[in-house]
């Protein structure tokens, strides 16, 4: 079987209006424009493709504010988004999240759904990219954690109990300061400090499989280094 691939930002109980959520959003998919040839024009999801692709949405933060408002995007004190881009039904990709919550049990989260095996796939699972998408998270959204993995490798690590966000390492992998320093990782690991926000791991620039035993390996050596540190915790609510 093939693997697929997502990825994911998280963070827990931050109240915010929904300008401020559309004004992280308008910043995220401008970071998102250079990664991907197609993600330079999205829109909403609709019955079919063709009426999909009329519902464009201008990237601006007035107009993903009117987007994040709706009523049927709003949920207590909550905004949620869906957005698509591609250019045939086989070639799309989506991002959903959620911003501005309260609450101290459901995470907001912004998400990169599966690609499948699509060429959007083939250009988007790769280091680099994944890596800068993971960096754009940790610019607009300023999550605690985020993630860049495969699902069987995902799959794999909740089999062992490490399933609630924040507690498990992925090919990419996001730690906000204030969880804490980063210790030495081992070669050929990439660590990248982010002023004001956290750092960024990736593991290797080769692609990542759960079907590969050094990288697992690799992955799981990191994973306890991590853990050692007392970086790889449960999302805590926000600014404790």
């Amino acid at each position: 079987m093939m693997e697929t691939y997502y990825a994911g930002c998280y963070w827990l109980a931050r109240l915010e209006p929904i300008e401020s959520c559309a004004q992280r959003l308008e910043f995220f998919l401008e970071k998102l424009a250079p990664l991907e040839p197609t993600w330079n024009r999205w829109h909403q999801s609709a019955a079919t493709f063709e009426k999909a692709r009329k519902r464009q949405v201008q990237p601006d933060a007035k107009t993903l504010a009117k987007l994040l408002g709706q009523k049927s995007n709003r949920l207590r004190d909550s905004s949620s988004f869906w957005l698509w881009a591609g250019e045939t039904p086989d070639e799309t990709s989506a991002f959903n999240g959620r911003c501005g919550g309260s609450s101290m049990h459901v995470s907001s989260a912004c998400i990169l759904n599966s690609l499948g095996q699509s060429e959007v796939a083939q250009r988007v699972v790769t280091a680099p990219v994944l890596t800068g998408l993971v960096r754009a998270m940790a610019f607009a959204w300023e999550p605690e954690f985020a993630i860049a993995t495969s699902h069987a490798h995902q799959e794999r690590l909740s089999a062992g109990q490490f399933s609630a966000a924040g507690t498990f390492v992925g090919w990419v992998t996001y730690l906000a300061d204030f969880r804490g320093p980063v210790p030495p990782l081992p070669s050929p690991v990439q660590v990248e400090h982010i002023p004001d926000r956290g750092t960024l791991i990736t593991l290797t620039q080769e692609k990542f499989s759960a079907s590969n035993p050094a990288h697992v390996a690799l992955a799981a050596d990191v994973q306890a280094r991590l853990q050692a540190a007392g970086l790889l915790t449960p999302l805590r609510p926000w600014g404790t």
